[in-house]
């Protein structure tokens, strides 16, 4: 009972992914008519080659491989360091941090204060402004704080008495073991990074460092605008692509988050149990 309802979910859940995989291999007459489910009908490539044509999406992509991989390492290294100080109950002002850190979960400063921010700091048109922002997630700073939290003490305090600094004790002791949670945290900040087009679309100005999310953003944009308005004559290639660009877009930005998920799903439930349970 339990292995055919698990099953019948799973289905229910890659149903929308298979349709929008085969919406994207098919015609945008096809599309518009509805007949597309689980297979492509009038099989159709020349979205996925109008974009791969282009030297600039290829170039968007290099750049937001770059910003999540820098993003994520600065993430990871504030988010644990930051977690495992708060962490220690005999911390002075552990209260106080603790707190202002929360605080930022539901108060902020708003967009245009941020954007003045970036701008003064002299981080607009760079990578800073994309992954300095962003480089805690509070709720991942609790969640590893709370993994922390439940680390055996003995094992410090034997590292303590074998003449260990503290950062030797991180480093050395404490990372080793928190390689489940350190694995969901990775997988939550790069997902972050990868998705994130509209930080970029607020302090970047040039095309060619745009990431990929906000290239097919506006590719999106331009096609839909120009089947929108008739601006195009039949035939063109905007009208053509509007129709399937959407499915063309979601399955290119989600087809590298997927080669990274099986490599971390085994560390996903346990980092988050682990983490998110105090004993």
């Amino acid at each position: 009972m339990n292995s055919t309802l698990l099953v019948i979910l799973c289905l229910i859940m890659l149903y929308p992914f298979v349709t929008v995989l085969a919406q994207s291999f098919s015609s945008p007459g096809a599309i518009k008519a509805g007949m597309v489910s689980f297979w492509p009908v009038d099989f159709n490539i020349d979205t996925y080659i109008a974009v791969g044509n282009n030297g600039m999406f290829w170039r968007n992509y290099g750049n937001t491989v770059l910003y999540t991989v820098v993003g994520t390492i600065i993430a990871m290294v504030l988010t644990t360091s930051f977690a495992y100080v708060l962490a220690k109950e005999h911390l002075r002002g552990r209260k106080i941090l603790i707190g202002l850190a929360v605080f930022t979960m539901f108060f902020n400063g708003g967009i245009v204060p941020n954007y003045v921010l970036i701008s003064s700091l002299g981080m607009k048109n760079t990578m800073w402004a994309l992954v300095i922002p962003g480089a805690i997630s509070v709720f991942n700073l609790l969640v590893m704080k709370s993994f922390f939290e439940n680390l055996p003490k003995d094992l410090e305090e034997a590292a303590q008495i074998d003449g260990l600094s503290w950062f030797g004790i991180f480093g050395r002791i404490v990372l080793p073991l928190s390689k489940a949670v350190i694995a969901t945290m990775v997988l939550f900040y790069s997902v972050a990074f990868w998705n994130d087009w509209f930080a970029a679309f607020l302090y970047l100005d040039k095309s060619e460092l745009f990431p990929v999310t906000l290239f097919l953003r506006n590719l999106l944009a331009g096609a839909s605008s120009a089947a929108t308005e008739g601006a195009a004559a039949a035939g063109s290639t905007a009208t053509e692509l509007s129709a399937n660009i959407q499915s063309v877009t979601m399955i290119l930005t989600v087809i590298p988050i997927l080669c990274v998920y099986p490599f971390v799903q085994r560390h996903f439930v346990s980092g988050i149990m682990l983490g998110s349970v105090k004993g």
